[in-house]
């Protein structure tokens, strides 16, 4: 029975020589796996495995751009590593998609909820500069960059204007900005952030209120636009505008509607007229923000 063992062994050992051999006709995958400095004995043992590596490492080594990556994992390459007495393999981001997670990385700082994914991709770059109405705005961007790390943080925007001229897109941007600079934010369409909250009551509705209350940056988009409720001006956003305004928290919002406007929506519920929270409301937005205006055409259509 030894004998038989003892003859299988030499066959396996002759069939991997016989297999890196063949491999190693191949002068380039020779010089390749032999700068691995490790002995040729355990080279052998892993032959087809480090034809994979080298395989991909000729990939990566006349890649020109990551979307036509022919690797099994793109962006990626499988990679020999020498462990004392033997070889492992793992796959490590080439270069090309090394300098696009660094590049990237600080998109992991921007939320949407509910929001359309392009608005992710919002950049100064690719503002309509054309337009003159945008300056003051953009003008206050600046601003508000330059002095968001003092001591005092700058105010956010209210910022109210016809339906489709791009109020979204350019609070976005700024975010977008900020969050290159380490600052979180989230962007909320605000009608449906209510009916979020109020469907997770026996879940984490809390888990949710306090994220949102707290989070760096935040903005609630089209605010205005939602069925006013006494739980929603007063459990809800009387109390987030509250903490934010406590804790200098810089909030943005966008509106079709002017202050005035929302007030007088805010104080008309379904249980009746209630213009004294509603004032509340307006003036802690007041002292949240400055008020801009952007009056343009549609750029939706």
């Amino acid at each position: 029975m030894k004998k038989v063992e003892n003859i299988i062994n030499k066959l396996d050992t002759t069939a991997l020589t016989h297999s890196f051999q063949d491999a190693c006709s191949n002068k380039e995958f020779k010089k390749y796996i032999y700068n691995l400095d490790i002995k040729e004995e355990i080279l052998m043992k892993y032959t087809s495995s480090l034809e994979d590596t080298f395989v991909e490492y000729k990939n990566c080594a006349k890649c020109h751009t990551l979307q036509n990556c022919p690797n099994k994992l793109p962006g990626y390459q499988y990679t020999p590593i020498k462990e004392k007495n033997m070889i492992t393999f793992s796959y490590f981001a080439c270069k090309k998609k090394q300098v696009d997670l660094e590049q990237n990385a600080y998109k992991d700082n921007l939320e949407l909820f509910d929001m359309p994914k392009e608005i992710a991709l919002a950049s100064f770059k690719n503002l309509y500069k054309d337009d003159k109405a945008r300056l003051p705005i953009i003008k206050y961007f600046k601003e508000f960059i330059d002095t968001y790390h003092q001591e005092e943080k700058p105010k956010g925007i209210y910022l109210t204007g016809s339906f489709g001229s791009g109020k979204t897109y350019l609070i976005a941007a700024l975010f977008n900005e900020m969050a290159k600079k380490g600052v979180r934010s989230i962007l909320i369409y605000y009608p449906e952030f209510l009916r979020s909250l109020k469907a997770s009551f026996n879940t984490n509705y809390m888990e949710k209120f306090n994220y949102v209350k707290k989070i760096p940056l935040l903005l609630l988009d089209d605010i205005g636009a939602e069925n006013c409720s006494n739980w929603a001006r007063d459990e809800i956003l009387g109390p987030l505008l509250q903490y934010r305004m406590e804790s200098h928290l810089p909030t943005f919002f966008t509106s079709n509607l002017t202050l005035d406007e929302l007030e007088k929506s805010l104080a008309l519920t379904t249980s009746g007229v209630d213009k004294v929270k509603a004032r509340r409301i307006i003036e802690r937005i007041k002292q949240l923000t400055i008020t801009l205006e952007l009056i343009s055409k549609n750029r939706r259509d």
